[in-house]
């Protein structure tokens, strides 16, 4: 059976999978990244499961894998298949596709970040399937997005696109590491409101799940900190919807497992903003954490379409 080989780098761990020509997941599996060890480790880590996975997909299948997709965080350089810089694991100007592609046979590897990837996904198989045009958001430990046209994520003319996260939302607000101050993430991501809400309840172990609850229980404190969330999230979203018109906007991450606890008030903080601008459906995003594995797949089988798009021109 033709498979190939998807794999979603995190910080702590990595998601993998054989996906069929079809999207079907023929084999799902976890290692942990070993970010502990440092950079040279965590790249080790990551050649070792990939073959791993292709010894099994030979025995498994009767063939190894036609290709590889690999979704990696921070900034990639994906038309040169370098992972550029990652914080979280420490790593910079990674060769990753030459080093992945020399440990499997020499087969033809995709990178791409980690967020974009996801945003494929979400835009073809996910939420976002048979939207024009759709905005992925997801609010985790920070937040970014992927701008999705067609059936394709739009990388930017340097590989930076969607960084939402980085739009000031509070001018002269807190402190970003990204050197500016008052940007969307400080205030709307999942650990932005872990941080309030462990400070307003006294319990240092408080994250944002908690918060969402004690929104739901009527809790005051919780209905402050999370109402500022969804006002800075919608104060930036509307900057995004005016520059791109999305006809979907896909809310991701941690923060939207809270459901309509969620998407209710932002639904209407999104709606009080818009003026001129037409107002996009707002969705929860369906694939979850396989999202990122899904895409690094979908990577895998166009980088195998392109190339047999391109040998068939040569032949002709």
């Amino acid at each position: 059976m033709r498979h190939v080989i998807a794999l979603d780098v995190g910080g702590t761990g990595m998601k993998a999978a054989l996906v069929g020509a079809d999207g079907t997941l023929l084999h799902e599996a976890r290692r942990a990244t070993g970010r502990d060890r440092g950079p040279e480790a965590v790249v080790e880590t990551i050649l070792g499961f990939a073959e791993d996975l292709r010894t099994l997909g030979a025995e498994r299948f009767g063939q190894p894998a036609a290709a590889a997709g690999v979704a990696v965080p921070g900034i990639v350089d994906a038309e040169n298949g370098i992972a550029v810089y990652a914080a979280n694991l420490g790593w910079r100007d990674v060769p990753l596709r030459e080093l992945l592609s020399g440990r499997l046979d020499g087969i033809p590897v995709a990178l791409g970040h980690d967020v974009r990837t996801g945003g494929l996904a979400e835009g073809r198989i996910g939420a976002g399937n048979g939207a024009d045009r759709f905005l992925f958001v997801p609010l985790g430990t920070g937040i970014a997005g992927a701008i999705g046209i067609g059936d394709r994520i739009e990388a930017g003319a340097h590989g930076y696109a969607g960084e939402i996260g980085h739009i000031v939302v509070r001018p002269g607000g807190t402190a970003c590491p990204c050197g500016q101050r008052g940007c969307l993430e400080r205030y709307a991501s999942a650990s932005a409101v872990s941080q309030a809400w462990a400070e307003a309840s006294g319990d240092p172990d408080a994250d944002a799940a908690g918060c969402a609850k004690a929104v739901e229980s009527g809790d005051t404190a919780a209905l402050r900190i999370w109402q500022g969330a969804v006002d800075a999230l919608a104060d930036g979203l509307v900057t995004a919807l005016t520059l791109l018109d999305p006809r979907t906007l896909v809310i991701g991450g941690g923060l939207a497992e809270a459901g309509e606890t969620l998407f209710t008030p932002l639904r209407a903080a999104v709606e009080e903003r818009v003026t001129f601008q037409k107002l996009p459906a707002i969705v929860p995003a369906a694939l979850g954490d396989t999202a990122g594995c899904l895409g690094a797949g979908l990577l895998a089988w166009d980088l195998l379409a392109d190339q047999h798009s391109t040998d068939s021109e040569v032949s002709t």
